[in-house]
């Protein structure tokens, strides 16, 4: 019977109530101490408390999905080269200042909700070592933060989802031991969920991590414990001591993990390629990035790639925010002539161009007419937006006492 099924039965009879917190036992006589030391575990104690601990390591030139290690070793080291401001970029940063970082928890949120396990991994000389931190039971959190914060001397965490649940979840739990451990440092924080919206989400209709595993980074994952039951493992471990279980959500943690630094390369290669991505829509998703960083001759690239696609709706969004930064850098001309090709498509953007248009030929080549003319075309579309119709009206009476007299 696989592991999932087994589980699936385990959770009706498994009551979710922490259990007390068991009485220190010597290594040797901790329950089926001889999995975990087979699972290459150690024991950590610290102020009567202890947790398990797991260290495994993998050589720079292990693929993991689309990319090696060492392609992200590179790639983060192309970084060093970017120009300009990016929420990703790792200019400055040395490849061991990022930590991997994701976390198991009893439950999704609240102050009941334990964390169980702290998985990190770090690139470091010509292997990616992966360290996990277990608390074998709610009374030893202490040892938990302890040996945790100890070894993780970070400056930037890599999190999928981290800032609004990782690390609100480590921050509430450390509060309950503030008084025995060290107090958390400050980091920066490069959160890959918010990255993986932004771009992917054309393409997906959710954007989890295993669903980006699958769709862009070349993984599937094969007989991995899902993460909703890893609440149901470990107090099936708190009560019976059997890690068979937990050990199966290490590895899926440790997947995770290692899914970050993948998908970290493909998202900085994404960004960094001066080629751009091949996929249209994705590039003009990376110049829209770019441009919400105000990272505007980035931004264009991207554009004048897009611009080009074979895909209509694609093309002439990115003509026009293309258009929109000629404007900005005063090239009219060029400008006028992409507002011209949104406009006449009669698209999405079309009531836009026409509005940019009237307001170039008003206020740079004072042609009223022509202003004129394009007011009146975007009035006679089917505008729902009562604000924008408002606007083009009260420009229409502008224009219209302009040019009597």
């Amino acid at each position: 019977m696989s592991m999932a099924k087994k589980l699936q039965r385990l959770k009706k009879h498994i009551v979710r109530e922490e259990p007390p917190a068991p009485k220190i036992e010597a290594p040797k006589a901790i329950r089926f101490w001889e999995a975990w030391e087979a699972a290459g575990a150690e024991l950590f104690e610290f102020d009567g408390e202890y947790c398990i601990t797991r260290e495994t390591h993998y050589d720079i030139e292990t693929a993991h999905g689309l990319y090696t290690f060492q392609d992200a070793q590179k790639t983060i080291g192309q970084w060093s080269s970017f120009e300009g401001y990016h929420p990703l970029s790792a200019k400055g940063f040395a490849t061991s200042d990022l930590f991997f970082f994701d976390i198991e928890t009893t439950g999704l949120s609240g102050s009941g909700s334990v964390i169980f396990l702290l998985g990190t991994a770090r690139i470091h000389n010509s292997r990616v070592t992966v360290r996990q931190y277990f608390l074998p039971s709610p009374g030893n959190e202490a040892a938990l933060y302890a040996k945790f914060l100890q070894e993780t001397d970070y400056t930037t965490l890599v999190t999928y989802n981290g800032k609004s649940f990782d690390w609100p979840q480590v921050k509430s739990r450390h509060t309950f031991v503030r008084d025995k451990v060290p107090a958390l440092p400050a980091f920066g924080h490069f959160d890959l969920y918010h990255a993986s919206r932004r771009l992917f989400k054309h393409t997906m209709e959710s954007v989890k991590l295993v669903n980006v595993e699958k769709e862009h980074l070349g993984l599937e994952r094969i007989n991995d414990v899902p993460g909703h039951l890893a609440p149901i493992i470990y107090f099936d471990f708190v009560e019976r001591g059997d890690p068979e279980g937990v050990l199966e959500v290490m590895k899926h943690n440790e997947r995770d993990i290692l899914s970050l630094i993948t998908l970290y390369t493909h998202i900085s290669r994404l960004v960094l390629d001066q080629k751009g991505p091949a996929d249209s829509q994705t590039a003009l998703e990376v110049g829209k990035w770019f441009e919400a960083s105000g990272n505007r001759a980035a931004a264009k690239k991207s554009f004048e790639q897009s611009a080009r696609s074979t895909e209509t709706e694609v093309a002439l969004d990115a003509a026009y925010r293309l258009a929109m930064q000629h404007k900005r850098e005063k090239s009219f001309e060029e400008a006028a002539a992409l507002f011209q090709r949104v406009r006449q498509a009669e698209g999405k953007r079309a009531v836009e161009a026409a509005v940019e248009l009237a307001k170039m030929y008003e206020h740079k080549w004072k042609d009223i007419p022509k202003s004129l003319q394009e007011t009146s075309w975007a009035l006679e579309q089917n505008l729902k937006n009562e604000g924008v119709k408002s606007a083009l009206e009260h420009r229409l009476q502008r224009l219209q006492k302009k040019l009597s007299k």
